[in-house]
């Protein structure tokens, strides 16, 4: 008798134990083993393109579609409610400096609204500042259809409807105006101008022209109600009081 046990001989011809599937690579084609010591390929790691995009489309759909739609939202705001204009010159100064961003509502006037004395407003100038190409502009609202504007009184002071304006927010050592000047506004048009007195071509240089410097109501854009930027000069734009006290148009100084 054997001192020895003998060890059971493993049947070979018996199948080896498959492989957990889940511990299979991936990359592994059905029906395809890879070689031993092959390394997975890049391309078999990587889904295919339809795949992949799908993917990306589900984890980022809600992103695209917020950034398409605020897009579509500043795109309206801009066109119907609010836009900004870049103020390109010193004529306004120092209300309005060079490089400033005005927030200009364009439904100010709507709806039965009308521009009022002492707005800031933004207008296109194409027919009456510009006779060729439109052009916006940013000036002040002197007068209104059926107003007298004169300069100047002993003072020096603009009249509007016989009441002198104190003017303070004109740029600093400006006056009111070196040209002299008496003009009734046409009914639906407007006298317009610049705070910086001595760098602003407004009303007073196209007096010549048709409508006499003044400019056509439908033709403003809107009102200027804030400095948007830059943050430091950050300001709302609010009506001088001074224009609180001008009287009504006599009558018969409609044109």
């Amino acid at each position: 008798m054997d001192s020895e046990a003998t060890l059971p001989e493993r049947d070979r011809s018996s199948p080896a134990v498959e492989a957990d599937p889940e511990e299979r690579s991936r990359s592994v084609v059905p029906g395809q083993e890879p070689s031993p010591g092959q390394e997975p390929s890049l391309e078999q790691e990587t889904e295919p393109g339809p795949g992949r995009a799908a993917r990306w489309w589900r984890e980022w759909r809600r992103t695209v579609l917020l950034a398409v739609g605020c897009v579509v939202a500043l795109l309206l705001v801009s066109t119907y409610v609010v836009q900004p204009f870049q103020v390109p010159s010193g004529s306004m100064e120092n209300t309005l400096r060079v490089g400033d961003r005005v927030l200009v509502n364009k439904l100010a006037y709507r709806f039965g609204g009308h521009p009022r004395r002492g707005d800031v407003i933004v207008f296109d100038g194409n027919g009456s500042f510009s006779q060729s190409g439109g052009t916006d502009y940013v000036k002040r609202v002197i007068g209104v259809g059926g107003d007298r504007v004169t300069c100047c009184d002993k003072r020096g002071r603009l009249l509007v409807n016989g009441q002198p304006l104190d003017e303070g927010y004109l740029f600093p050592g400006d006056v009111p105006s070196r040209v002299p000047f008496d003009i009734v506004v046409p009914d639906g048009r407007l006298w317009v101008m610049g705070d910086h007195r001595d760098d602003s071509r407004d009303s007073r240089d196209h007096l010549g022209d048709p409508g006499g410097g003044t400019v056509p109501v439908g033709k403003v854009i809107g009102r200027a109600e804030w400095i948007g930027w830059p943050f430091g000069h950050w300001t709302k734009l609010r009506r001088p009081g001074t224009f609180s006290a001008v009287p009504a148009p006599a009558a018969g100084h409609h044109g």
